[in-house]
């Protein structure tokens, strides 16, 4: 069985490659080659879009199966189970039908229809051969199932697809992901993945059908002349997905992951270009997002690092894009700021407001030594460090204890449960640390007092000694 399976399977694939040449909702990004190397990779990206409720709320409506209205329109996406297990049978014979064979054919809502024997019909019309086709539904009443995220395999909704072309055609828009793709086969859906600056300028040169998850495939070009796309998911009618599905990490498949739009009246103000090529430092450990090793990565920047503000480009809703020069290493960095807290009790812009995250100027790092600034990076402390360079490295401390033994001390609690006892010295100088188990509320060992030692008399007539070393006076 498994056998005549992957037989089957080998037949629909071969399928695959006889995509129609006037099919309009299949585009690709240009310079790609007929005929390359077999890719063994799905288009089908698996994630969503989080409703933008100016532009997605307003154009994209969600419908469930139960809404669904006669006519609408879907087509045929198989991904790799779906050329094992086939969806549709022909209305005529109540044969199954292969989805390859279907592959990229478009299927219309006819309703749905309660059968003698008990199941449920999901009915269509194909608009390329004009044959009728129905799914039928696993188990249950037509209400029962309509109000799930399982809906009908293989369909990706065009009305989403439509929908963008009208809107979005000739935008401008911004790129607002990391990676996006570029197409690898004219005949199939291979792809590589290339890596893009944030707040790219492009322009909106085709729209199509993606996957059904992702339906709206949209293809770009920058200022260069270079195309790259993403499968974005818009309204999420029949994608197969739940909620809880859509998780962090794949926001490039959703439309704001990987697009914004550029508005051309944005223009940066003179206060914020006054920060232009200003030499500043993190005043707290933030996320940015660097290039290394060809891919754009999510970093954690510790306090006291220094930079130089390369260039400032406005977004949206009064957010900057900043592209930072690290002072030491020149490596790039960019991060999303807001210049002005319009709304102090919004704690999710005090998080992007560049007052807290940056300082200007390098800060206390001219008199830190490199050795310092590489252990406040990496968040130790070494001899020699002031205060305030502990605290950069550290934090706030969890307990003080000034004056002990003529020394100051902090104490700190790491996430294994060790406490670290910090003492400077007179001067205000870390003269040790140490780490020890116990409770940070406890006495720090160095603070103990001491037990007296014992008065010692002359013994054996030698100055200093003792019972275990001399003989006693007779």
């Amino acid at each position: 069985m498994m056998k005549r399976m992957l037989l089957l399977a080998g037949f629909a694939l071969a399928l695959l490659t006889a995509t129609a040449q006037d099919n309009p909702y299949i585009v690709k990004t240009k310079g790609v080659k007929k005929t390359v190397a077999k890719v063994n990779q799905d288009a089908a990206a698996q994630e969503e879009e989080a409703e933008n409720l100016d532009f997605m709320g307003k154009n994209f409506r969600f419908y469930t199966m139960c809404d669904w209205k006669e006519g609408m329109r879907f087509m045929v996406i198989p991904e790799k189970y779906d050329l094992l297990v086939n969806t549709f049978r022909d209305a005529n014979t109540n044969k199954e039908v292969s989805s390859g064979k279907l592959r990229h054919n478009i299927m219309v809502y006819k309703g749905h229809e309660d059968m003698p024997d008990g199941r449920v019909h999901i009915n269509f019309i194909c608009e390329n051969d004009n044959k009728d086709y129905y799914y039928v539904i696993p188990n249950g009443t037509f209400d029962d199932y309509c109000y799930g995220k399982m809906g009908v395999p293989t369909l990706a909704y065009l009305g989403d697809v439509d929908k963008a072309r009208e809107l979005l055609l000739g935008k401008t828009l911004l790129t607002r992901a990391q990676t996006y793709r570029v197409d690898t086969e004219y005949d199939g859906d291979g792809f590589r993945e290339v890596t893009i600056d944030k707040n790219k300028v492009v322009e909106v040169k085709a729209i199509g059908v993606g996957s059904r998850s992702f339906p709206v495939k949209i293809v770009v070009e920058d200022e260069n002349g270079d195309q790259f796309y993403q499968n974005v998911a818009m309204s999420k009618t029949n994608c197969g997905m739940r909620d809880e599905e859509f998780v962090m990490g794949n926001e490039k498949f959703l439309f704001r992951g990987s697009f914004d739009f550029s508005d051309d009246n944005m223009a940066v103000s003179q206060d914020v270009r006054d920060y232009l090529n200003a030499t500043v430092h993190t005043k707290v450990v933030t996320s940015m997002s660097s290039k290394g090793s060809g891919k754009v990565r999510d970093i954690k920047v510790p306090r006291f690092t220094g930079f130089v503000i390369d260039e400032i480009k406005p977004i949206k809703n009064n957010y900057y894009s900043l592209t930072l020069r690290e002072t030491e290493s020149r490596r790039i960095y960019y991060k999303d700021v807001i210049f002005t807290l319009e709304n102090l009790a919004d704690e999710a812009a005090k998080e992007d407001y560049f007052g807290n995250i940056f300082g200007m100027g390098e800060g206390e790092s001219h008199n830190t030594s490199k050795e310092t600034r590489a252990a406040i990076r990496e968040g130790r402390v070494i001899r020699g460090m002031t205060k305030d360079e502990v605290e950069l490295a550290m934090g706030e401390p969890a307990r003080k204890i000034e004056g002990g033994n003529n020394l100051d001390m902090w104490l700190y609690v790491r996430s294994n449960g060790v406490v670290l006892d910090v003492t400077f010295d007179e001067r205000g100088y870390v003269k040790e640390a140490k780490a020890r188990r116990g409770d940070v509320n406890s006495e720090p060992p160095t603070l103990r007092k001491r037990k007296p030692s014992r008065q010692r008399k002359n013994v054996g007539g030698i100055i200093g000694g003792t019972m275990e070393t001399g003989t006693p006076i007779q």
